[in-house]
């Protein structure tokens, strides 16, 4: 605080045993607050991202499926193993003209974890299966790093 002097000068006041600041020690534990926070919160954030990867490779899958079920009532069936889901976007010398494509607006993306999907025709358990291995790109697994399959 100041106040003016006589002649203009500035009288200056020692300030205030509140307006000091915070102590090293009320530094370090809202510090620790803090860190604890982190603790309990990071984990499950870091969850959920994994669960969103998975929820958006089973969304990727059902959409490829919609497109090979438009791709088989064009053409009259679904693209071989070796034609791959790469015949919805262009088409395969065996398609003919019943091609009605592109099924997909922009090409076949990787999986959540940057890799291919698989595709077979016949599946395991149908027409055909689309999968992906997962976070470790290993068949199996279990958690992230199980397989998602359109079966």
């Amino acid at each position: 605080m100041y106040r003016p002097a006589k002649h203009g000068a500035t009288i200056m006041h020692a300030p205030s045993p509140r307006a000091r600041g915070f102590t090293l020690l009320e530094l370090l534990v809202v510090i620790v607050i803090i860190g604890l926070l982190a603790a309990y919160v990071g984990p499950k954030y870091f969850s959920q991202l994994g669960k969103s990867e998975v929820t958006i490779a089973k969304a990727q899958i059902e959409a490829f499926e919609k497109s090979l079920d438009t791709y088989r009532l064009d053409v009259g069936r679904y693209p071989t193993t070796e034609e791959g889901m790469a015949a919805l976007m262009t088409a395969p010398p065996a398609a003919g003209i019943k091609w009605n494509g592109p099924y997909l607006k922009k090409g076949v993306p990787q999986d959540p974890w940057g890799q291919a999907y698989q595709y077979r025709s016949p599946g395991s358990k149908g027409d055909y299966e689309i999968v992906s291995l997962g976070r470790d790109g290993q068949p199996g697994g279990t958690g992230d790093n199980a397989d998602i399959s359109s079966q």
